[in-house]
């Protein structure tokens, strides 16, 4: 018996996250966009930034590395702003350079003023399935946990 080919349709899947930080939006913005603040907390769990460039302008592009505590294991996080509106907003494509068969996914970043408290949106788009949005939730959630202790005020 013969079959069809059909396309598959596959439904990229989207994934939101919420957190308000107790700083102002524009200490949270920086923390999110200078080199040096994002090596403090923009990997997960025990896992450290060891580079992290910016090029923050709509066209300019960035690289982040994310290393195990042993030093065995590099992730490399490449990928374009589309948008950069300070404080408000950023727009950024995210692409694991040694994963390529994952694909590239979008990033919306909102910083919401809330007077001496910033809430922060995040919009990570076009996964390919569930489990990569798991994925990418646990990793974000951890992160969110060690830049909340980057932005407190002191």
């Amino acid at each position: 018996m013969a079959t069809r080919d059909r396309p598959s349709t596959v439904t990229p899947v989207t994934l939101r996250l919420r957190r308000t930080f107790a700083a102002p939006r524009e200490r949270v913005f920086r923390a999110w966009t200078v080199p040096e603040e994002m090596k403090q907390w923009k990997a997960p769990g025990d896992m450290t930034t060891p580079v992290a460039e910016v090029d923050l302008r709509p066209g300019g592009r960035y690289r982040i590395h994310m290393q195990a505590p042993d030093g065995a294991v590099t992730h490399r996080l490449v990928g374009v702003y589309r948008l950069v509106d300070p404080p408000k907003k950023l727009v950024y494509t995210w692409r694991w350079e040694d994963e390529p068969e994952s694909g590239e996914t979008l990033v919306t970043v909102e910083f919401l003023d809330r007077g001496a408290s910033t809430e922060l949106v995040l919009t990570h788009e076009l996964f390919p399935n569930d489990e990569a949005s798991r994925k990418h939730e646990a990793g974000w959630t951890a992160c969110f946990d060690k830049l909340a202790r980057v932005v407190q005020v002191r």
